[in-house]
């Protein structure tokens, strides 16, 4: 991602009930005041700096058990 670009990362999970999706950054936090999750657990991140750089998990978890998946964002 260049630079003060927005960055959307997405992830699908369906059941049968309905997962509870989740984003986190494997090691540290989402940016504070800089991000949002939409109804389609897409993760925007607004205006990347390199500090953003790194491996975003999304877990999916519901009654049945849970899913994971990781994607590596480099800015």
């Amino acid at each position: 991602a260049v630079p003060g670009s927005t960055v959307e990362l997405g992830c699908s999970a369906r059941g049968d009930p309905a997962p509870q999706v989740q984003w986190h950054k494997e090691h540290g936090d989402l940016p504070w005041g800089r991000h949002e999750v939409d109804r389609e657990h897409t993760l925007r991140l607004y205006a990347v700096t390199p500090a953003d750089a790194g491996a975003y998990v999304c877990t999916a978890q519901s009654q049945l058990g849970t899913a994971a998946a990781t994607t590596v964002l480099h800015v």
